[in-house]
This record gives structure tokens, sequence and C-alpha cells, in this order.
């Protein structure tokens, strides 16, 4: 599924002062600021994201849909995720769509109030079966820490 959201007119200056306090070191809700390498340009790009923890393991997920830094983060097949001053490189691992109803779920209950727009009605509460059935428009991805090229 190829679905992507535009950045609406407020999203630019919300993302803006997100990725300003995250690189001071604030993290908003588990803010860290993606860095990764551009498919095309080859320049290292960057972008607020939201980083989950279920049971230990870290997560992204991309809730406007195929973004350029979830195209990105595929062709560079690595990626840095940075708070303040310390930044950790890390391999992603792209999710099935069948696993990700449980991280879609938590994501949702954590970040509805930021993300729930995009979700489009779906929310912490929906069935499995509605996860399972949005989960292609969604991107997850499991962070390895300290992998990289």
């Amino acid at each position: 599924m190829n679905r992507y959201i535009e950045p609406g007119k407020g999203d630019g200056f919300f993302n803006s002062a997100v990725q300003f306090l995250t690189r001071l070191g604030v993290s908003m809700a588990g803010s860290r600021v993606l860095l990764v390498r551009g498919r095309k340009s080859g320049e290292i790009r960057s972008t607020p994201v939201n980083l989950l923890t279920i049971d230990g393991q870290r997560y992204l997920v991309a809730p406007r849909g195929q973004t350029q830094w979830v195209r990105n983060l595929r062709a560079a097949g690595e990626g840095q995720l940075r708070l303040g001053r310390r930044t950790v490189p890390f391999e992603p691992v792209e999710l099935p769509d069948a696993e990700k109803p449980v991280v879609l779920r938590t994501y949702l209950r954590k970040w509805k109030w930021e993300v729930g727009r995009f979700f489009e009605g779906v929310d912490h509460d929906s069935s499995d079966d509605v996860l399972r059935e949005i989960a292609p428009g969604f991107p997850v991805f499991r962070i390895r820490e300290g992998t990289g090229r």
C-alpha cells in the first residue's frame, strides 16, 4: 500500500520545535531525531520521530505512511537516533503486517494526541482485525541498536 499523507501547515512548525528541543536533549514523550542518508542526494537528512519501546524492544512507526524518511531508511539500511549529544547507530528491521497490530495499538495509546488524525478514526481500542486491515499503510521498523554498516 502506497499510503502517504502530506504534512499540514502546522506540522512544519511543530516538527521544527520538537527537533530543536530533542537536539538540546529534551525528549518530548520519547522523541528522537532520526538521521538517515538520502537515497538520491546522499546527504544526511533529519526528522523528528517517536521512539516506542515495548518489552525492551524499540520501534519506529511512520504515521503518515510512505514518507521520505521511510524510503531513505529502507534504501540506506541504517540510521542514527539522536537525543542531545548522544547519537545511537541502528539497523532497521521492517515488520511484516501480521506483526504490526500490537505495535500500532501501543503507539496509538501513547501518541494518539499527536498522530491520531493520521489514523482516520482507528485508535488503541480498535480490534485486532481493524489494526491488521490498516497495517499495510503504516511502516513499522524494529530498531537493532549499535549495528549499522
